[in-house]
């Protein structure tokens, strides 16, 4: 399996990881707290109640979020990826236009996502702009910071790495 395999592989575990976190909380420890805000009594007036409340919808949404990340996860198809053009598992080293400085940057999942190692989610700002670019482009960027121009000097792909 190739390493980028392997980085789906990881960012499925990690989310395997949270939804068994959830589930348990969901089944085991929010129905006893449930049970305990309502021995406090008047139900109308009982924040602890109502918290307990709140957090069970939320933790039931992000279970059902976290199960759907998991499956498209599980549908990606390495072989799908383009050859010829940024896209998931990429690596390129571009030109920071405006702080005339070259940086590496690696396009991977959210959850494998570290900006500090060059690791940019294809979901980020950076990372939605390089899908589908090639070596000579140049990308404007809207970020967080301000517009940001890069030229990417050399791309290589998933295909080029294994």
């Amino acid at each position: 399996m190739s390493d980028h395999g392997k980085g789906i592989d990881a960012s499925k575990k990690i989310l395997e990881e949270e939804l068994k976190t959830l589930e348990h909380e969901l089944r085991v420890d929010l129905p006893k707290e449930i049970d305990r805000a309502r021995q406090l009594g008047d139900l109308s007036e009982n924040a602890e109640y109502h918290m307990a409340l709140q957090r069970q919808q939320y933790v039931k949404a992000r279970v059902m979020q976290v199960r759907d990340r998991i499956a498209a996860l599980a549908r990606v198809n390495l072989n799908s990826i383009p050859t010829d053009k940024a896209a998931y598992g990429s690596l390129l080293r571009l030109f920071d236009v405006d702080k005339e400085e070259e940086l590496e940057v690696r396009l991977v999942t959210h959850e494998e996502a570290d900006i500090a190692k060059g690791l940019y989610s294809v979901q980020s700002p950076i990372g939605k702009a390089m899908l589908g670019k090639r070596e000579g482009d140049e990308v404007v960027v809207q970020t967080p910071g301000g517009k940001r121009t890069f030229e990417v000097l050399e791309l290589k792909t998933i295909h080029d790495q294994d």
